[in-house]
């Protein structure tokens, strides 16, 4: 007997560019990502959001990576580092990830950085920017 997992439900015609069709009709194709529904979506989000310290971050980061194929990078941005909108977050090309969840996951980080600002300082001097204060 095997089972089948949940996919992502397909967004609407024209709406999206997330290439969920073609990743499913490619033979061999990495369907990670498609595992992620919108009530799984939901759950990592509000996870992201209650982020506790770094090593919490760089797990999710690693676990989204095993999971789903995500690869998020969350580092200091190229100018001066003012706000929690100064840190950078990407995430690489992925095929079949939703638009709006590429745009939701970065929000959720920073909103997580924003409730705990230490997190950010952590991040911060790990690059070596607090190094003289």
């Amino acid at each position: 007997m095997t089972t089948t997992l949940p996919l992502r439900s397909p967004c609407p015609p024209g709406a999206c560019i997330c290439g969920r069709d073609p990743l499913l009709d490619t033979p061999g194709a990495d369907l990670r990502i498609l595992r992620l529904t919108r009530a799984e979506e939901k759950i990592l989000l509000a996870r992201l959001e209650k982020l506790k310290d770094l090593d919490d971050l760089k797990r999710l980061q690693q676990r989204m990576y095993e999971q789903l194929g995500i690869r998020v990078d969350v580092a200091p941005g190229f100018n001066e580092v003012r706000t929690m909108r100064g840190i950078a977050i990407q995430i690489d090309d992925l095929p079949g990830l939703c638009r709006k969840t590429r745009a939701a996951i970065p929000a959720a980080i920073r909103k997580g950085l924003e409730n705990h600002p230490q997190i950010a300082f952590e991040l911060l001097n790990a690059h070596d920017l607090l190094r003289d204060t």
